[in-house]
């Protein structure tokens, strides 16, 4: 099967028992004598998602062991109640009402709710974690849940700065993309003792979710908004420093002055008034040629890290994620 006929669900299905027992763990992991709490989180974990931190996880654990492992779905589960924390952090600070088409958490309740509730979520996933009785794997997650929120503020330090650059951008998306997915991966290989196999993990993992957020970020100017749940643009009116953002400025400067401080402007004021003229711009820059390549590049390097692995039809299912996110350029 091609990346233009694979469907996300054709992945899921490689381990389709083990992912729908997990899905039912991530709300019944909940155990909070507190009402409104299981509510809230009833609420932001229904609006649901793909679920792609917990499929790599199971993917991981099978591709090592290929047996159904209570250990790594619940891990699983717990990969996604800390995704879940973060997005609704994530709501709260973009003043974000929607989310995938539904309400959020904040816009439903309020800040206060939706904050507290996602810091009961962290909460709860490493009471789950203590559970393990396995340091190491508890290392891996609380040093990758630090490196997240750092990423977070990184991000928010250099808001509305049209001087980032891109290594300012790779530490940020490190952080708030692809830690998760090393401990998604690498948490699975410590649930088993394959310590060998770490770094490789590591790797792939770390080049994957590099590219994973960069295709999004160049889908925030060439994609289709009715798909992504967005407006495009809104990384441009949030002042994001986002790669074709990034490299627009870079190419822009000496070029064509004009159109780099109309851009710079906007990103320093996060006013967009007439969005399309400024979308246009960046397509036209090539900056977004760029960033393809530098997608590709990374898809790349994820799929010469699995080449590592022990090859089996879930290293198979975790390539083809990868090519699944690749195809969404074309």
């Amino acid at each position: 099967m091609n990346a233009s006929q694979l469907t996300y669900a054709d992945i899921q299905a490689i381990v389709s028992e083990d992912f729908a027992i997990m899905d039912k763990q991530v709300f019944g992991s909940l155990n909070s004598k507190v009402q409104l709490v299981m509510s809230v989180s009833k609420h932001v974990i229904d609006a649901g998602g793909k679920r792609m931190r917990p499929l790599i996880t199971l993917l991981t654990a099978r591709m090592l062991n290929d047996v159904q492992s209570e250990q790594a779905m619940q891990l699983a589960a717990i990969t996604e109640m800390l995704h879940t924390a973060t997005l609704v952090h994530d709501d709260v600070i973009d003043a974000s009402g929607l989310r995938r088409g539904k309400p959020t958490a904040n816009a439903t309740w309020d800040n206060p709710t939706a904050v507290l509730v996602g810091d009961y979520l962290i909460a709860r996933s490493f009471n789950l974690l203590v559970g393990f009785n396995n340091l190491p794997l508890l290392k891996l997650f609380s040093d990758g849940t630090c490196d997240i929120a750092e990423g977070e503020v990184l991000q928010l330090q250099h808001q509305h700065n049209p001087k980032t650059v891109e290594a300012d951008y790779l530490q940020i998306i490190d952080g708030k993309t692809s830690r998760l997915f090393m401990m998604a991966t690498k948490g699975a290989a410590l649930l088993q003792g394959r310590d060998e196999l770490l770094d490789d993990l590591g790797a792939f993992a770390y080049h994957f979710g590099n590219a994973f957020q960069m295709i999004d970020d160049v889908l925030d100017f060439s994609g289709n908004a009715a798909v992504m749940g967005k407006n495009l643009g809104d990384d441009l009116a949030e002042g994001k420093p986002t790669l074709p953002i990034i490299k627009t400025l870079d190419l822009l400067e000496n070029t064509d002055p004009a159109a780099y401080d109309k851009l710079r402007i906007a990103v320093q004021t996060g006013k967009v008034d007439d969005v399309q003229v400024l979308i246009k711009l960046v397509q036209s820059s090539g900056a977004l040629d760029y960033c393809k390549a530098r997608a590709l590049e990374e898809t790349q390097k994820a799929q010469q890290a699995l080449n590592n692995l022990p090859n089996n039809r879930y290293r198979q299912g975790l390539r083809l994620l990868t090519e699944l996110a690749s195809a969404r350029l074309v």
